[in-house]
């Protein structure tokens, strides 16, 4: 899934965005849906779909940093002190820590027990979280911090592998030894998000504009969505609108310039915050109606929250995640709330994120039995390329990090978020087609013919 600044999700998880063919248990149709997949595991510990990879063992051996005879040290965490932002991603921190301690009930890895180093980036601080990390664990899992492409030159130089919960900057989201549950490359795009709305809001095409602002990483999100969205034959308006990152005196101007330019839908990057919603009454008090096309960060608590006056009840949103109104289909989804509950943490998106990368972590660490190392582990992961967490979301190829090619449509009434399409919940619309290049010149970064970031490779 993707970040914003803020670390939300952006769909593509943020937009997260972020899945291949079928997975197993998960079957296609003929109409192009996936749906979500059914538990039809016999074991106690199954994660939806998944068989537990967690259980007892007799492995030995002090085989890597981070790995002895009883023992195996992992990385986690996010940016949750934050000073402007407390609690900035903790639900991922809070999801592996839950993840850890229903693995070690079961016995661990082969019956090595989970250690987990619990890290706080901070937002700024993650060098020196990188460089505590690259002394200790044997592994990062499931973490998300919103600046790790300033970390990324310590992880790539003490070659410690990861398999991230999301990554943002371009180098970390292509880098060596990497590997998501829910992979956001810099090159491909999962567009079905996109003709999804397009098949939703048929206006789109020629009335579209994007809410964009001064910040650097919406600016980015907005100019590769622009870039797919003409490939895709939208003329996209570009009205003018610009938001300032730091927050503007009035947004009533800017709704009234859309409301000139003859907007008939708008879409944007942008996340949920107070400038977004000044933005959307400014909308309303002009009197502008349309359809409201957002990322998957808009999945929120915070959302609902806001929206006590229907002023966001256009709001649609296309994910790669099974939502929480879904839990009683998916049972995988059911499971994650559990778990995250039972250690008194908040379910979220992100959350489930993490729990996926932990998962598909445990599942390549597992079969490498007493002989676990970095080598075999990323081995073994790069040997996955049809992965959906067990069902917590659509499938992906965190083997070749290749986003998904499937995605649904949310919608939010009141503060009720519903499945649109398909008609049918749990399901996914996919295509082969929907996964689309994207122009090197919004790349961030020069990849090497194994498409790997090439900035801090070594030598």
């Amino acid at each position: 899934m993707k970040v914003n600044k803020f670390g939300s999700l952006s769909a593509g998880i943020l937009s997260l965005a972020l899945f291949a063919t079928g997975c197993a248990g998960e079957r296609s149709g003929t109409d192009g849906s996936s749906e979500g997949n059914a538990d039809n595991s016999t074991s106690d510990n199954a994660f939806g779909t998944l068989a537990s990879p967690c259980g007892a063992g007799d492995a030995k051996g002090a085989t890597a940093q981070g790995v002895t005879d009883s023992e195996i040290v992992i990385g986690y965490g996010d940016d949750r002190g934050f000073t402007k932002a407390p609690g900035l991603n903790k639900e991922m921190g809070d999801a592996v820590a839950a993840m850890i301690a229903w693995c070690n009930e079961q016995g661990g890895i082969n019956g090595r027990k989970i250690k987990g180093n619990q890290y706080d980036a901070a937002y700024m601080q993650s060098v020196s979280v990188m460089q505590k990390a690259c002394k200790q664990d044997f592994m990062l899992v499931g973490q998300g911090f919103a600046l790790d492409d300033a970390a990324e030159q310590y992880r790539v130089g003490c070659d410690l592998p990861t398999v991230a919960g999301f990554t943002v900057g371009a180098n970390a989201s292509m880098g060596p030894n990497k590997f998501e549950a829910v992979p956001y490359p810099v090159d491909h795009y999962n567009a079905a998000n996109l003709k999804m709305s397009l098949e939703k809001f048929p206006e789109m095409k020629d009335g579209l504009d994007t809410i964009s602002s001064t910040s650097a990483a919406v600016e980015a999100g907005t100019q590769k969505i622009v870039d797919v969205l003409d490939g895709l034959g939208v003329d996209v308006k570009n009205c003018g609108v610009k938001l300032n990152a730091a927050g503007d005196a009035s947004y009533v101007p800017f709704a009234e310039k859309f409301k000139k330019c003859g907007v008939k839908a708008l879409w944007t990057s942008k996340s949920p915050d107070p400038a977004s919603f000044s933005m959307l009454e400014a909308l309303d008090r002009v009197g502008l109606d349309v359809p409201l096309v957002f990322e998957s960060t808009w999945y929120s608590d915070y959302v609902k929250q806001w929206n006590t006056k229907g002023l966001g009840d256009n709001i649609h949103l296309n994910t790669v995640f099974q939502p929480f109104e879904n839990a009683d289909k998916v049972p995988a989804v059911k499971k994650y709330q559990e778990l995250v509950a039972a250690k008194d943490g908040k379910p979220a998106l992100l959350g489930m994120q993490a729990t996926s990368a932990f998962l598909l972590w445990a599942t390549a660490a597992q079969k490498c039995g007493s002989d676990l190392t970095r080598e075999c582990v990323t081995t073994e992961l790069s040997k996955v390329h049809e992965w959906d967490g067990g069902g917590l979301h659509a499938p992906t190829d965190p083997g070749a990090n290749m986003p998904a090619k499937c995605s649904m449509m949310l919608k939010l009434t009141g503060s009720e978020f519903e499945q649109v399409l398909p008609a049918e919940a749990g399901k996914f619309q996919c295509a082969d087609d929907n996964v689309v290049k994207i122009d090197k010149k919004l790349w961030g970064t020069k990849l090497n013919a194994d498409r790997i970031s090439t900035t801090f490779l070594k030598s």
